[in-house]
Protein backbone atom coordinates (compact mmCIF):
# COMPACT_ATOMS: atom_id res chain seq x y z
CA UNK A 1 0.00 0.00 0.00
CA UNK A 2 1.33 3.57 -0.83
CA UNK A 3 0.35 6.39 1.78
CA UNK A 4 -0.11 9.78 0.16
CA UNK A 5 1.08 12.71 1.12
CA UNK A 6 0.36 16.22 0.46
CA UNK A 7 3.49 18.63 -0.61
CA UNK A 8 3.48 22.54 -0.84
CA UNK A 9 4.05 22.41 -4.41
CA UNK A 10 0.73 20.66 -5.15
CA UNK A 11 -0.92 23.89 -3.48
CA UNK A 12 1.24 26.27 -5.52
CA UNK A 13 0.63 25.16 -8.61
CA UNK A 14 -3.07 24.67 -8.06
CA UNK A 15 -4.04 20.56 -7.68
CA UNK A 16 -5.10 21.47 -4.67
CA UNK A 17 -6.84 24.98 -3.44
CA UNK A 18 -7.90 26.55 -0.52
CA UNK A 19 -11.74 27.04 0.18
CA UNK A 20 -12.91 30.37 2.00
CA UNK A 21 -15.50 29.84 5.02
CA UNK A 22 -17.44 32.28 7.10
CA UNK A 23 -18.12 32.03 10.54
CA UNK A 24 -20.80 34.42 11.92
CA UNK A 25 -19.74 34.36 15.94
CA UNK A 26 -23.11 36.19 17.06
CA UNK A 27 -23.96 34.18 20.46
CA UNK A 28 -21.18 31.97 19.76
CA UNK A 29 -18.89 30.73 22.94
CA UNK A 30 -15.28 31.92 22.34
CA UNK A 31 -13.44 28.36 22.95
CA UNK A 32 -15.69 26.30 21.21
CA UNK A 33 -15.57 28.46 17.56
CA UNK A 34 -11.61 28.84 18.69
CA UNK A 35 -11.37 25.16 18.57
CA UNK A 36 -13.06 24.77 14.96
CA UNK A 37 -11.60 27.58 13.45
CA UNK A 38 -7.99 26.25 14.11
CA UNK A 39 -8.90 22.98 12.92
CA UNK A 40 -9.74 24.50 9.44
CA UNK A 41 -6.99 26.93 9.19
CA UNK A 42 -4.47 24.06 9.51
CA UNK A 43 -6.42 22.16 7.01
CA UNK A 44 -7.30 18.69 9.32
CA UNK A 45 -10.82 18.32 8.14
CA UNK A 46 -9.27 17.73 4.40
CA UNK A 47 -8.52 13.62 3.53
CA UNK A 48 -5.11 14.42 3.03
CA UNK A 49 -3.63 16.45 5.42
CA UNK A 50 -0.10 16.69 6.76
CA UNK A 51 1.32 18.23 9.41
CA UNK A 52 4.43 19.03 8.05
CA UNK A 53 2.41 20.76 5.05
CA UNK A 54 0.46 24.36 5.46
CA UNK A 55 -3.07 22.58 3.78
CA UNK A 56 -5.65 24.80 4.90
CA UNK A 57 -8.19 27.34 4.42
CA UNK A 58 -9.38 30.49 4.68
CA UNK A 59 -11.49 31.49 7.71
CA UNK A 60 -13.51 34.72 7.57
CA UNK A 61 -15.35 35.90 11.08
CA UNK A 62 -18.01 38.55 11.29
CA UNK A 63 -19.83 39.70 14.43
CA UNK A 64 -17.02 39.32 16.75
CA UNK A 65 -18.33 42.17 19.28
CA UNK A 66 -20.98 39.29 20.01
CA UNK A 67 -18.80 36.49 21.20
CA UNK A 68 -19.72 35.04 24.57
CA UNK A 69 -17.62 33.40 27.26
CA UNK A 70 -19.30 30.44 30.00
CA UNK A 71 -18.99 31.45 33.60
CA UNK A 72 -18.11 34.87 34.77
CA UNK A 73 -15.29 35.17 32.46
CA UNK A 74 -17.18 37.97 31.35
CA UNK A 75 -16.19 39.89 34.24
CA UNK A 76 -13.09 38.23 35.73
CA UNK A 77 -10.70 37.23 32.43
CA UNK A 78 -7.51 39.13 32.17
CA UNK A 79 -5.66 39.93 28.95
CA UNK A 80 -2.50 40.80 29.30
CA UNK A 81 0.47 42.45 27.04
CA UNK A 82 4.15 44.06 27.54
CA UNK A 83 4.87 47.66 25.56
CA UNK A 84 8.97 46.04 26.27
CA UNK A 85 9.78 48.61 28.36
CA UNK A 86 10.55 47.83 31.86
CA UNK A 87 7.46 48.08 34.33
CA UNK A 88 5.46 48.10 31.24
CA UNK A 89 2.89 44.84 31.56
CA UNK A 90 -0.45 46.60 30.55
CA UNK A 91 -3.90 44.79 31.53
CA UNK A 92 -7.33 44.41 30.98
CA UNK A 93 -10.35 42.71 31.36
CA UNK A 94 -12.40 40.70 28.72
CA UNK A 95 -15.62 43.14 28.38
CA UNK A 96 -12.83 46.03 28.63
CA UNK A 97 -11.22 44.67 25.17
CA UNK A 98 -14.75 43.02 23.39
CA UNK A 99 -15.70 47.05 23.91
CA UNK A 100 -12.45 48.40 22.19
CA UNK A 101 -11.28 45.68 19.83
CA UNK A 102 -13.58 42.40 19.41
CA UNK A 103 -10.93 41.12 16.41
CA UNK A 104 -7.92 40.81 19.52
CA UNK A 105 -10.12 38.35 21.64
CA UNK A 106 -10.50 36.28 18.28
CA UNK A 107 -7.25 35.96 17.06
CA UNK A 108 -5.63 35.41 20.03
CA UNK A 109 -7.89 32.43 21.06
CA UNK A 110 -7.25 30.90 17.64
CA UNK A 111 -4.06 31.66 18.03
CA UNK A 112 -3.35 29.67 21.20
CA UNK A 113 -5.04 26.62 19.87
CA UNK A 114 -2.46 26.45 16.92
CA UNK A 115 0.85 24.51 17.16
CA UNK A 116 3.67 26.61 18.16
CA UNK A 117 5.90 26.31 15.10
CA UNK A 118 6.63 28.09 12.08
CA UNK A 119 3.92 27.02 9.89
CA UNK A 120 1.75 28.69 12.46
CA UNK A 121 3.15 31.66 11.28
CA UNK A 122 1.92 31.81 8.06
CA UNK A 123 -1.08 29.58 9.43
CA UNK A 124 -2.34 32.43 11.38
CA UNK A 125 -2.33 35.37 8.05
CA UNK A 126 -5.66 33.45 6.42
CA UNK A 127 -7.82 34.02 9.41
CA UNK A 128 -9.75 37.29 8.68
CA UNK A 129 -11.90 39.20 11.82
CA UNK A 130 -14.15 41.45 11.70
CA UNK A 131 -15.98 43.36 14.75
CA UNK A 132 -19.07 44.28 11.94
CA UNK A 133 -21.00 41.92 9.80
CA UNK A 134 -19.36 43.34 6.95
CA UNK A 135 -16.01 42.32 5.04
CA UNK A 136 -14.64 42.77 1.91
CA UNK A 137 -14.19 39.12 1.37
CA UNK A 138 -17.38 38.68 -1.36
CA UNK A 139 -15.30 38.07 -4.33
CA UNK A 140 -13.84 34.71 -2.46
CA UNK A 141 -17.59 33.67 -2.41
CA UNK A 142 -17.06 32.08 0.82
CA UNK A 143 -19.20 29.22 2.58
CA UNK A 144 -20.88 29.29 5.74
CA UNK A 145 -19.04 26.81 8.23
CA UNK A 146 -21.55 25.39 10.72
CA UNK A 147 -19.78 24.72 14.32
Amino acid sequence: MNTKFARKEEFYNGTHSRDWWIVNAEGMTLGRMATKISHVLRGKHKAFFSPHVDTGDFVIVVNAEKIHVSGKKNVEKMYYHHTGYPGGIKSSKFYELQEKHPERIVEGAVKGMMPKNGLNRRTIRRLKVYSGSEHPHESQQPRPLNI
